[in-house]
């Protein structure tokens, strides 16, 4: 980017360029496929909070660093705590999202390699998602013995509901290349691999090159479109995660006896 201004954070990369208008958030965790871990996501919050009042961001691109994966969701050896009430389930992922953190400046995400499970809650609050062809989207919570709930909230928001079922039942075993993920209305840009940034850039900079009043009140009116509907499925998430999701221990042997299920193939 001609004229960036660069932050480095230990999972977070950001680029600014002031003359066009757009930064780059880079999941920079490549030896963990760019999984989240709670410094990361802490500092995904404090990104786009930092951009709400920087008048020189007007647009921002997400991606994620190598080219194995976009996100691999949570880290599985973070250790989370957790309340003993069933109704109430402590996610560090619900506030990684632009749109989580109060951000209505559009966010364009650019997709190569894998994304699954957690990378849902980014893909979901992105105003559209940028896909090289390699590209393969997931979700393995039930392999694991666990309840997709805010992920297929959010994305029943982009797919058909039998799109949705169907990789959120199939867990691990189910691979949705980037081309059925453009068909079905996930993905809004298929291009050669690697261009994909450069693709998601493109559209932002035109993006930032207009008046960012307008854009921010079309963000939010569009978000409004949906909000309804996911503010009733998330209220009923926590529960039927608590009731849904097998035990800790029993999800730590499943994970690991499943271990090898995220390797490219």
């Amino acid at each position: 980017m001609s004229g960036a201004a660069a932050g480095t954070s230990s999972g977070v990369r950001v680029e600014r360029d002031k003359e066009s208008g757009v930064a780059v958030v880079t999941l920079d965790r490549p030896d963990r496929l760019n999984a989240i871990d709670l410094a990361t996501a802490a500092e995904l919050a404090a990104v786009w909070r930092e951009f709400r009042y920087d008048d020189t961001v007007r647009a921002a691109v997400l991606t994620g660093a190598g080219d194995k994966a976009f996100c691999t969701g949570i880290d599985r050896t973070v250790e989370v705590p957790q309340p003993s009430s069933p109704y109430s389930v402590d996610d560090p992922l619900l506030t990684i999202g632009p749109k989580a953190n109060d951000l209505w400046k559009p966010v364009v995400a650019a997709v190569r390699g894998m994304a699954c499970g957690g990378a849902f809650y980014l893909l979901g609050e992105a105003e559209f998602v940028v896909a090289g062809r390699s590209a393969t989207f997931f979700d393995p919570h039930t392999t694991y013995g666990m309840v997709s709930a805010y992920e297929t909230a959010l994305l029943a928001q982009r797919m058909p509901y039998g799109e949705i079922a169907r990789m959120a039942l199939l867990g691990t075993a189910e691979r949705m290349s980037a081309g059925r993920a453009y068909e079905v209305g996930l993905v809004s840009e298929l291009t050669a691999d690697g261009e994909e940034l450069a693709a998601a850039l493109r559209s932002a900079e035109v993006i930032a090159g207009c008046p960012t009043e307008a854009v921010q009140g079309t963000v939010r009116a569009v978000w409004a479109t949906k909000e309804a509907a996911m503010a009733q499925a998330f209220a009923r998430a926590p529960q039927l995660i608590a009731l849904g999701n097998l035990p800790a221990e029993r999800q730590s042997e499943l994970f690991g006896n499943r271990k090898g299920d995220f390797r490219i193939r």
